[in-house]
């Protein structure tokens, strides 16, 4: 039996370092190592400095852990005139019980609550493009690669 997940929407500042901790701990556990993508995490490039300073983070918790987690970007930060929803992690033993639609359905909440009206623009990887089209997304392109791994732009129009 799956617990009860607890739902957090917090703004950099807003978050305790143990809560960065396990959403750094999250992302780095899911996309660094057990997808072997080695990148710099914290948005250290250039054109990405501090994304995650500007953003909103909801994190998902049962029984006291960390086991969903994304981040909800506003426009300009990602794409020029979109919205933005990235970094969308499931930890590997949460997998499976329907947690990932719980996750999409709280951020697509939270965007109409802070960006009302925005179209929102996600870079997808291939392999969840239905998972995308279920939450309403259209893609928009063709496959392209991201770090080595197959990804196609989606759009959400609201």
């Amino acid at each position: 039996m799956t617990s009860k997940t607890i739902w957090q929407s917090k703004h950099f500042d807003e978050l305790t370092l143990d809560q960065l901790y396990d959403l750094l701990k999250l992302r780095i556990d899911v996309f660094v190592v057990e997808q072997t993508c080695y990148y710099p995490d914290l948005d250290s490039n250039k054109n990405q400095l501090d994304r995650d300073k500007e953003t909103i983070h909801l994190l998902g918790y049962q029984s006291g852990r960390l086991v969903s987690y994304l981040r909800i970007l506003a426009q300009g930060q990602s794409y020029d005139n979109y919205i933005s929803i990235g970094r969308v992690a499931i930890a590997e033993q949460a997998r499976g019980s329907g947690l990932g639609h719980e996750l999409m359905t709280e951020a697509l909440n939270l965007c109409q609550q802070h960006f009302p009206k925005q179209d929102i623009k996600i870079s997808a990887q291939e392999h969840l493009i239905n998972y995308y089209q279920y939450h309403g997304f259209e893609q928009v392109s063709d496959m392209y690669l991201e770090d080595d791994i197959p990804h196609v732009a989606m759009i959400k129009k609201v």
